[in-house]
Formats: C-alpha cells, structure tokens, sequence
C-alpha cells in the first residue's frame, strides 16, 4: 500500500445517513476474486437506474465531482455486513480519505487495513463541509501526521486516530506488512533451541 501522510483532494458530498455496505458494493458483485475492479459498482444502485443509465441527481454522476478524492458522507457510514469489498470498491473509485461524523467499526478498521483514512469528525463539521462541496468544487487537505483537515479558506479542524492505525497509514503498511517488520525477532526465535524437548 501507499504511505498517506499528506492529502490534498476534491470534495464529493454524499449527504447520506446510515450507508450501509450492501448500498457501497451489492452483494450481486462480489464474484471477483481480486481487490481491483470494484470502482465500477461503487453506490451501483444509487448512481444507476434499472436500465443501467446513470442518475442525473446522484453526486458520482456530476462530473463536478469528477476525480474526487474525499468522500464526505453522514452518521454510521459503512453500517450493515462487514464485506471487506466495501472499502475495496471505495479506494477502487479513488477515494482515499473518507470524513462522517461515525463509522461501523469494522468497516472502520477495514478501511485502515486497506490504505484508506476514515477521519470521525462532529455532526456539525461534516455538516458545513457537505454544504460547501454541494454549492462549489470544494478542496481539503488533510495531514495525517499533524491530525488537521484544512481549506485555503482559514477552516480548520483536528482529527483523532489511534497510534496503532496512524503507523500503518503513515507507513503504507498492511497486517502483513507489520507482521514482516519483525522477521529478525521471529529468525532469532525460531532459532533456539526448544526448551520443550
């Protein structure tokens, strides 16, 4: 995975409360066996009519918010089955950071597992960013390590996020990535003798 220490990307608002993961990815595309190619069926219901024509009013279609990076999307985003493919179908589009007031935790932790920073902000916050990307092309940037998300305009906000998560995002590192960054201890390990016998 990519190190995101710094961002700066397009705002895409989806003013939207309780997305859950089967409104992210349908479970009629989760037939692929690879992470890559989900993007095409990202909020496949919301942004397509049944004849499979793109949706005027559905912020994805607008080519406003065409090759946004920030997604910002209301209370208990990711909500419902915990489907790894969610996060895969957010980052496949492009997205890389995603602000909601809160998250379903496993879709949370999945996003960090996948490169993505889900940044939990207030209810009010959310609120004017959603109505500054619907009336403008609204950029953030979003600093990772400072735990800041600011506009060129004097808005600024800070962030949490655990250690654990921020090291992994900062570093690019997945669980195997962190598990490979003790391969000398786990060498030395293997190595001695076996107190067992």
């Amino acid at each position: 995975m990519e190190p995101l220490r710094t961002h700066q990307g397009l705002v895409c608002p989806l003013n939207r409360t309780n997305v859950d993961t089967d409104q992210i990815i349908p479970k009629q595309f989760l037939k692929r066996i690879e992470r890559t190619g989900f993007g095409q069926f990202l909020f496949y219901h919301w942004r397509f009519d049944d004849n499979g024509k793109p949706r005027p009013d559905f912020p994805l279609n607008d080519s406003k918010y065409k090759n946004a990076s920030i997604l910002v999307a209301g209370e208990n985003f990711g909500c419902g089955s915990s489907r790894e493919h969610a996060p895969w179908a957010v980052q496949d589009f492009g997205f890389k950071v995603i602000i909601a007031p809160s998250y379903a935790d496993i879709f949370k932790n999945n996003c960090v597992k996948n490169g993505i920073l889900a940044i939990q902000v207030s209810e009010e916050h959310v609120q004017m960013i959603l109505k500054k990307a619907e009336s403008e092309k609204y950029t953030l940037t979003v600093n990772l390590e400072e735990q800041i998300v600011y506009d060129n305009e004097g808005f600024e906000i800070k962030f949490g996020i655990a250690p654990y998560p921020k090291q992994m995002l900062l570093n690019g590192w997945d669980e195997i990535s962190v598990t490979l960054s003790y391969e000398e201890k786990i060498k030395q390990y293997e190595l001695k003798p076996n107190l067992a016998n």
